[in-house]
């Protein structure tokens, strides 16, 4: 695995998504349920930032037009989104957190 610095762990709040550049590509970083999660930070239906959207029950919202993600898998949830964003293995070490964007462990949209 290639793992890119991505924030301290200090700048994430529980259930408020965090958007970050790591290394060209927007990610947002979600602590939820006791859990970290790295996703990319984009909406699969329009180009539009998922970490300005809301966390609930491991997805978050889309604020556009209301679709829900997996934050485990990607997975669209909900209309009008039909495809998967990636989500990437994320790590937390001396209190940095580290992202893995070569190898996600969703495919891209």
């Amino acid at each position: 695995m290639s793992w890119a610095f991505a924030c301290p762990a200090t700048e994430l709040e529980e259930d408020k998504p965090y958007s970050v550049d790591v290394e060209g590509t927007l990610v947002a970083l979600v602590s939820t349920e006791g859990e970290l999660f790295a996703i990319r930070d984009e909406c699969s239906h329009q180009a539009v930032m998922l970490s300005l959207g809301e966390v609930e029950d491991c997805t978050l919202e889309c604020f556009a037009h209301g679709s829900r993600f997996d934050l485990r898998t990607g997975e669209a949830l909900d209309l009008p989104a039909t495809q998967p964003v990636p989500v990437y293995p994320v790590k937390i070490e001396a209190d940095d957190i580290y992202v893995d964007l070569e190898n996600p462990i969703t495919q891209e949209f």
